[in-house]
């Protein structure tokens, strides 16, 4: 076990190596390909079990169903049916970060914090289910909206996980992005797709600020004790 933690060490040293030299587009092509069956395979499972278990509580949760609150700042943003394919984004967003580690150490650490973070959600939405007010749209002129409102109903809104795994994986791929050496429209542009996700969820009536500030807080946290618990565990091997 020593030696297997030693070579990943000196593989991820290595990798940080070459980022001084190697430019990040080429450092990017060469990791995305390691373990492409683990990504491809691993992100479609856990996509699945977590849908699974998240339309599960959307039926079945332990107690009656609270409606959340509408504040100030959701009758400032108003209904915007465009904002659909930014919101239905998500599911490439969150695939970018596991796409772009290099190790198999790293994808299981990577795939344990994502899972806690929407554990966390899911114990929340099956003790304290919530809903989002019903809006007076009439959704059968919106198409795709309605298509998702039929599928997600609004329901288990608070924290959001939309929003919660958007910031998770926005975090997430600001590191991997800056270990490589991106330059700064990069980085930038990765932020402002994971905040267009953020918006959409309140564009799209499916969440409430309330459920956005929730996801906000419980995606930042994890993202912040899995990064810090990775750079604590890299220093640890180096030694």
């Amino acid at each position: 076990m020593t030696r297997v933690r030693i070579a990943a060490s000196h593989g991820e040293r290595a990798l940080n190596e070459n980022s001084q030299q190697t430019p990040w587009c080429r450092q990017a092509a060469a990791v995305i390909p390691r373990h492409l069956y683990l990504k491809s395979i691993g992100t479609t499972l856990f996509i699945s079990l977590f849908f699974g278990a998240y339309f599960y509580l959307l039926k079945d949760p332990a107690y009656p169903t609270t409606v959340m609150p509408i504040t100030s700042l959701d009758r400032l943003i108003g209904f915007q049916p465009l904002a659909l394919p930014m919101y239905l984004s998500l599911w490439v967003y969150v695939s970018l970060p596991p796409a772009l580690l290099a190790t198999r150490r790293e994808l299981y650490g990577y795939g344990l914090a994502m899972t806690g973070t929407c554990l966390a959600g899911l114990i929340v939405f099956y003790f304290w289910p919530t809903v989002v007010p019903a809006a007076d749209i009439d959704w059968t002129q919106y198409p795709g909206v309605n298509f998702l409102k039929s599928m997600d109903a609004s329901g288990n809104a608070c924290p959001s996980l939309h929003v919660a795994t958007a910031g998770f994986s926005g975090i997430w791929l600001h590191h991997l992005l800056r270990r490589f050496g991106a330059p700064p429209w990069l980085l930038i542009f990765n932020w402002v797709w994971c905040i267009g996700i953020v918006y959409s969820a309140l564009a799209t009536r499916q969440h409430v600020a309330v459920d956005v500030l929730a996801g906000l807080a419980l995606g930042g946290l994890a993202a912040y004790v899995s990064l810090r618990y990775r750079a604590e565990k890299r220093t640890t091997d180096y030694r």
